[in-house]
């Protein structure tokens, strides 16, 4: 019987720590979906249409930290989401970690924003693995700024990812290279259950969460075009 109920008293805390790593994770894709609103409202810019109707996935990390156990660097949990098979549907989105590297002249800000677009087929594939190092694994640059601007630069044509920050309210392109990017399996196993891996969700094989339609409406309005490809 004490067996039983040690048994019982597992499950139940088991199951308590999923329901709140779940909670978490909705409040991430809201706090996710604020911020790309935001951040598109400012006044001082926003990141150029033409580059998120490029864009094969757009990730977001709402208020990354300085973290403490990493010296200089900085710690964020956000959320990815991929086009289906290169249409204009977005997939669930998989909850992801940024750890190391730092933000520049941003650091000691506090809590900063991060929002970046994955711009090609391999950067978009090593996103579905399980660790991506940004300006190893794929090459990354700092994002114009501005809602219709020429992105025509080298850095913007030949980089397979681009990144933004805000900080402070302050709004600019960020150099995330030398942090890392990768899968919380963790906690999409909460929210989708344990068969719900990073290519499933991403490929759009995992049905979303009744919370992310609020992330797709400013998706379809920012990025619902396709623009068509100019060469990977």
């Amino acid at each position: 019987m004490k067996f039983a109920a040690l048994m019982m008293a597992g499950v139940v805390c088991l199951f308590a720590a999923d329901s709140d790593r779940k909670a978490d994770d909705v409040k991430r894709i809201e706090a996710a979906t604020s911020t790309l609103v935001d951040i598109q409202n400012a006044k001082d810019g926003g990141i150029p249409r033409h580059l998120l109707e490029r864009a094969h996935c757009v990730g977001i990390i709402p208020a990354a930290k300085k973290a403490g156990f990493i010296v200089g660097g900085q710690y964020g949990k956000g959320i990815l989401t991929c086009r289906i098979h290169g249409t204009e549907r977005w997939s669930a989105p998989s909850m992801i970690v940024y750890e190391g590297g730092s933000f520049g002249l941003q650091i000691g800000a506090g809590e900063t924003d991060v929002v970046f677009t994955v711009m090609n087929d391999h950067a978009e594939q090593r996103m579905k693995g399980s660790k991506v190092q940004i300006g190893a694994d794929v090459m990354a640059a700092a994002g114009p700024i501005g809602r219709s601007i020429s992105a025509d630069t080298n850095a913007t044509m030949h980089a397979e990812v681009l990144t933004w920050s805000r900080a402070r309210g302050v709004f600019a392109g960020v150099d995330l290279k030398g942090g890392s990017l990768r899968n919380d399996n963790d906690d999409n196993a909460a929210l989708y259950g344990a068969t719900a891996t990073p290519n499933r969700i991403l490929d759009g094989r995992v049905p979303p969460p009744p919370q992310a339609r609020a992330l797709y409406t400013e998706l379809r309005h920012y990025a619902g075009r396709l623009a068509p490809k100019t060469g990977e």
